[in-house]
This record gives C-alpha cells, sequence and structure tokens, in this order.
C-alpha cells in the first residue's frame, strides 16, 4: 500500500544466498504482461524499453531489491512482477521471480454534517441533514449515522451518493438523513468506514 503521491515500495523478495554479483544479473520489474517499469541491465540501468509514464520516476535498491515508484498514483495500482536473470556462460538464465500487488490510498476529508433546512424547526416538522466526505480512495464501504439520546445511541445506516471525479479518480460521498423533529436533546454523528485496514472517519458531533 501507498499513499497518493508518495513513494511506494515494491519488493522483489530475492534473497541472493549465492551473494551473486549484481553485475552477472539483469533485474527487470514490469506491470501485467507488457508495461516494462524498471531495468537494471548487468549493473547498468537503462530506460530504452521503458514505458513512458515510469520514465524518471523509478529507483532500484539493489541493497534491499527494492523498487522505488515515486509519486505514485491511482492508475500505478495493479499487478508488479520482479524478474532476475543471471548471465550463466553467456546466456541468461531467470534464477528468481515474484510478484506484488500495489494498492493506493488517499485521506478523505473530515465527514461534515450540514442542514437542508432554514429557520426554526416546529414539532410534527422533519430534520433534513446532509453528511459529506471527499477526496479519498478507494471507494468507502458505508457511512453511519449515529444518533444518541440520554443514554441510547441508535445506528441509521443510509443510502450513501458516491461520485467518483473523472480526472482525478478520488471518491466524494454523502448521506442523507430525515428524522422527526425530536422533542428531546440529540446529539448526531456520522461515521465514514473505510474497510477493515483504514478504519473509521466521524464527523464533529451536532447538537439538537
Amino acid at each position: 500500500k501507498s499513499f497518493l503521491n508518495h513513494t511506494a515500495y515494491l519488493s522483489c523478495y530475492f534473497p541472493n544466498s549465492q551473494k551473486t554479483n549484481v553485475k552477472d544479473l539483469r533485474v527487470f520489474w514490469q506491470k501485467g504482461d507488457f508495461e516494462v517499469v524498471h531495468e537494471v541491465y548487468y549493473g547498468q540501468e537503462i530506460h530504452d524499453n521503458l514505458s513512458p509514464k515510469y520514465i524518471n520516476r523509478t529507483r532500484m535498491d539493489m541493497d534491499q531489491w527494492t523498487l522505488q515508484l515515486l509519486n505514485a498514483e491511482i492508475v500505478d495500482e495493479g499487478q508488479y512482477s520482479c524478474i532476475i536473470q543471471h548471465r550463466d556462460k553467456g546466456s541468461p538464465k531467470v534464477i528468481h521471480t515474484s510478484e506484488c500487488s500495489l494498492h493506493i490510498i488517499a485521506n478523505y476529508s473530515q465527514p461534515e454534517i450540514a442542514r437542508l433546512h432554514t429557520g426554526e424547526l416546529k414539532p410534527n416538522e422533519y430534520l433534513n441533514l446532509s453528511c459529506s466526505s471527499g477526496g479519498g480512495y478507494p471507494e468507502p464501504k458505508e457511512m453511519t449515522w449515529l444518533i444518541s439520546h440520554q443514554n441510547k445511541t441508535d445506528r441509521c445506516l443510509h443510502p450513501m451518493d458516491v461520485s467518483q471525479d473523472a480526472v482525478t479518480k478520488l471518491y466524494n460521498v454523502t448521506s442523507k438523513l430525515n428524522i422527526p423533529v425530536p422533542t428531546n436533546t440529540l446529539t448526531i454523528s456520522c461515521l465514514l468506514h473505510l474497510g477493515e485496514q483504514l478504519g473509521s472517519l466521524v464527523s464533529v458531533p451536532l447538537g439538537i
């Protein structure tokens, strides 16, 4: 995993137990089946075969056998292969291959509750609220409303309106809440669930 616009680190997982000299090895990284991401040809980095979008965006740490991909973008997500060949009696022979998947993360803004009505609320009317968060990736799981009164908290799950920016690929999400005007004091928050590894974001509570 890598944060958007940060450096992603992809490992070859190559133990080099034979302590082979890098000048006898050809190391290349590719994305999917066709795109060449990085190539180290018997100790020298060469750029002849690289896919244009990776030129000047990669560095190989030959001590750690790790590729650094600079300014990771959402389009960089996917499966990468590391292939290592050894020059043996003149003809190269594959001695190691490994794969890793890259997932990009972009932080969502703190969810924010807005009132969708104007003026004073009266009994028997409805309270209309929206909760929004944006600029994040990947797509969130769900948004939950937390309605607290006295010692009790109700959890309401409402459909989430999700949109994705065509250029940046980042997501914006909104959920709406429509409940009768309460007779007692309420505290309302909304919780954005981003999945197991990313946890949740909660809004500033709104007192009604």
